[in-house]
């Protein structure tokens, strides 16, 4: 538990109610966010619960594959997962069937999963030490590489894996887990305006929404969401991180996000 907020970050406790209660929906990431070891939290499923209950919506974005998290847009109370950052769109059909967006065309995403596989290649070879993702055979639309969920890679590998990824004309970026990489202009920034266009019905406005994440990945929402949150395990991040959260919670992962739905709910 995080005894006070970490340098340039708030405490989450004190985040005026006034400004919660102008709070629509929540925006969030997954890994180590909601989840401890690949697995939601108890308490962070129960707050997903009660967010539904008000009417209060969240959709989760994540650097995850579309084929891990088919069946957590299906079971869990939320609006939609958008996966491999912007990649997939997956949420309920109205028959309760899972339905499958793609930010790219076919085409497009054929041609590109071919450079993605080159450049998966490029850094086994390249950066001694790695290994992909254990989740890559549900990936469509990037890749991934190990560095803290089942391998263990240094700060100066995981440089090495960014540079290969950017040298074979990737976007990449570090989440709590993985180095992914991907070809397009999609991002969490895009997957959050995406997601709330098609499931709310209404253009983004960030200043409707709030955002919790953990990790470097999250910077881009952290810049440019005005309520945006940390949960306390952000602290492994915290020194590198160029934009930093608003707030930071006491708890670590699901108990932290549900200190972020119980502030909201009590906002009302």
């Amino acid at each position: 538990m995080l005894d006070s907020p970490l340098a340039g970050a708030a405490a989450w406790s004190a985040a005026p109610p006034q400004r919660l209660a102008a709070v629509t929906g929540v925006l969030t990431d997954i890994d180590d966010t909601l989840t401890r070891d690949g697995a939601i939290e108890p308490a962070a499923l129960a707050a997903l619960e009660r967010l539904a209950q008000a009417g209060i919506p969240v959709l989760a974005i994540t650097g995850r594959p579309a084929g891990w998290s088919e069946p957590f847009a299906l079971a869990w109370p939320i609006a939609a997962i958008v996966a491999e950052n912007g990649g997939v769109m997956l949420r309920r059909a109205a028959d309760g069937t899972l339905r499958r967006d793609f930010a790219q065309a076919p085409t497009e995403r054929a041609d590109n999963f071919a450079r993605l596989q080159a450049c998966a290649a490029a850094v086994l070879c390249e950066v001694p030490g790695t290994m992909l993702a254990q989740d890559s055979a549900g990936r469509l639309t990037d890749i991934a590489v190990d560095h803290s969920e089942f391998a263990q890679l240094s700060a100066a590998q995981i440089d090495q894996v960014l540079a290969v990824m950017r040298e074979h004309g990737l976007k990449a970026t570090v989440s709590s887990i993985h180095v992914n990489g991907w070809i397009g202009t999609h991002s969490k920034w895009t997957a959050a305006e995406w997601a709330v266009r098609e499931t709310a019905g209404r253009a983004f406005v960030p200043d409707e929404w709030l955002y919790v994440g953990d990790s470097t990945n999250d910077q881009l929402m952290f810049e440019r969401v005005p309520v945006s949150v940390g949960v306390a395990n952000i602290a492994r991040f915290w020194s590198g991180l160029r934009v930093k959260p608003a707030y930071v919670t006491a708890g670590e992962r699901g108990v932290g996000f549900a200190e972020v739905a119980d502030a909201l709910l009590a906002a009302r």
